[in-house]
């Protein structure tokens, strides 16, 4: 467990919750306690799906700008690596993961988010990717996620402008996938990351492993992905369950094992 980040585990769920008040700012240490906290969900088999999560007030409120002021040029070619693949970490958990955003995901914070399957969020929430006010431009992943997610053109927009984002247009381009009010986020994301914890998590696997690599791939590259990740889970004991469970008593009513 981090001094700013922790892996809490409850009923299979697990969030990863950020505490460094007051705004969650992303420094170094934060962002490597972020990638051990997503390598011990990914390595974790009681953890059948992932919250990230900022608290009640604040998601994250971007990068910490009073330590990246100080760093060269030459420190951050060494850093800019390791920042990139701590939020990838998130990005790779191979398990459905939600990122429940509250207040402020701001520059880094909306990188995090960006990470995650889906994004519910308060319906006062504000999104953003401001770097470009700072002479600089997103660093952990804005550029590619968000254009991929939203579109390059409103992606162009907000990264250009630098300007923030209210829930209701976040919810509109597709930045985020659901809206509650700021009291229920974090109980909306449990709601959805509990529908997992009986589930097949070979093919849970295998369809978030296709989706991803598929979409960074020309369709026939990806329609090979599928096959082979559709063929693979004919190996697997959950498939045997499935298909049973189908036959006998109709569908959804497999008690899968993870295996």
């Amino acid at each position: 467990m981090g001094e700013f980040v922790r892996l809490e585990v409850v009923d299979g769920v697990g969030t990863i919750r950020l505490d460094r008040p007051k705004m969650n700012a992303l420094n170094e240490q934060v962002q490597e306690e972020i990638r051990a906290a997503a390598t011990q969900a990914t390595e974790r088999d009681d953890v059948k799906a992932v919250i990230v999560y900022g608290g009640e007030r604040v998601f994250a409120a971007g990068a910490d700008i009073k330590e990246m002021a100080e760093m060269s040029h030459t420190d951050m070619i060494k850093r800019s690596s390791g920042l990139t693949s701590a939020f990838t970490s998130v990005a790779m958990i191979p398990k459905p993961v939600v990122a429940a955003v509250t207040g402020y995901a701001l520059g880094g914070g909306c990188e995090l988010a960006l990470c995650a399957d889906l994004r519910i969020a308060a319906d006062n929430a504000t999104f953003g990717q401001p770097e470009i006010l700072l002479g600089i431009i997103p660093g952990a992943g804005g550029t590619q996620r968000l254009s991929r997610l939203v579109g390059p053109s409103k992606a162009k927009d907000l990264i250009f402008t630098g300007r923030f984002v209210a829930a209701q247009e976040a919810l509109a381009i597709g930045l985020v996938d659901k809206l509650v009010p700021a009291d229920q986020v974090y109980s909306a994301a449990v709601e959805w990351a509990s529908q997992f914890r009986n589930a097949a998590s070979c093919a849970l696997r295998a369809a978030k492993e296709s989706i991803d690599l598929g979409l960074e791939s020309d369709l026939a590259t990806g329609l090979e992905i599928e096959r082979q990740q559709f063929a693979s889970l004919f190996a697997t004991q959950d498939r045997s369950i499935g298909m049973q469970s189908f036959i006998a008593q109709g569908p959804g009513k497999a008690e899968f094992t993870g295996h």
